[in-house]
């Protein structure tokens, strides 16, 4: 049985150790430094093993470990934005956060594959990848899945359709900057632009920018979990099982698209290697124009992170 990690056992980490689990992909460690919270997690989800029919073994602990040998760790620690904190303060605790998480994985774990879920996302990549030394196809962000699966529910709710006839895509950084495309998106391989008046596409672009911010607002307290752990699962299945599954991720750009040394969202192939290839696809003037304004945001989070001297 491979073995996936997942640090942080708050909701996104525990419901992607559930579904990790249930789909038997993987046994499963889950890490937290909260002393109790991974160990009761893992063992309330091991009790319900029996009535969901796997096989997979959970383990909740406080030390590293027992992640050794992970073929992959998801990485969802950190903490969330609070009110009157500046982007800056949750920059500088979540990289010092995910600079240390790293550094403790790779020692036990140096052929894993890390899927970057902390946020503010395309950051935590650079420093994922600065502090592991790993090859740049071994670090992958999850942005891009979650950003398409809520573009495709919207198409769905929309037309009134399948959510399985609906293919959506999203490049770009998570958040404000990311760029949906609409002229690549279908429903049953038919654009939406075909099937939709722009105006209404228009309203589940912003609609999807917007995702994660209107969960919180509903929420109150917290921020979505179910979706983001799915879409960080279905990452990982696509590496565990080879598929060569396309999907949009976070991965290092050296050249491609333009962009250098950076971390964006585009289309990539994810399999046993982790990012095996990344797709070029020729944009509009509009759509490029859209992807530089997204990579500029997170240059300017890099530069961020350089200032603080993570």
């Amino acid at each position: 049985m491979k073995k996936v990690t997942v640090v942080g056992a708050g909701n996104v980490g525990a419901t992607a150790a559930q579904r990790l689990a249930e789909k038997e992909l993987c046994d499963v460690v889950l890490v937290d430094i909260v002393e109790g919270v991974p160990q009761g997690k893992a063992l309330d989800l091991a009790e319900a093993a029996p009535i969901e029919k796997h096989d997979a073994h959970l383990t909740g602990t406080n030390s590293y470990e027992p992640s050794a040998g992970s073929d992959i760790v998801i990485i969802t620690a950190g903490i969330p934005r609070k009110p009157g904190m500046s982007r800056d303060d949750l920059i500088n605790t979540n990289a010092k956060i995910v600079k240390d998480v790293t550094q403790k994985i790779v020692k036990l774990s140096p052929d894993a594959v890390l899927i970057l879920v902390s946020n503010p996302l395309d950051a935590m990549c650079h420093v994922a990848y600065d502090a592991s030394g790993f090859p740049k196809n071994r670090v992958i962000g999850m942005a891009g899945v979650l950003d398409s699966a809520r573009f495709r529910a919207f198409i769905a709710m929309e037309l009134n359709v399948s959510v399985e006839n609906t293919h959506a895509f999203v490049l770009g950084g998570h958040g404000d900057t990311m760029v949906p495309l609409p002229r690549f998106s279908t429903v049953a391989g038919i654009p939406i632009t075909e099937l939709m008046s722009k105006e209404r596409i228009d309203a589940l672009v912003k609609r999807t920018a917007n995702g994660g911010a209107e969960i919180v607002s509903l929420l109150k307290t917290g921020s979505a979990y179910y979706a983001p752990a799915s879409a960080a699962v279905e990452m990982a299945e696509a590496i565990l099982k080879d598929k060569k599954k396309i999907l949009p991720c976070a991965a290092y750009l050296q050249g491609e698209y333009g962009f250098n040394n950076l971390f964006i969202g585009v289309p990539v192939k994810l399999g046993a290697k982790g990012v095996e290839q990344i797709i070029e696809i020729k944009l509009t003037d509009e759509e490029k124009t859209a992807l530089a304004k997204s990579a500029a945001a997170v240059e300017e989070l890099k530069n961020v992170l350089k200032k603080l001297g993570v």
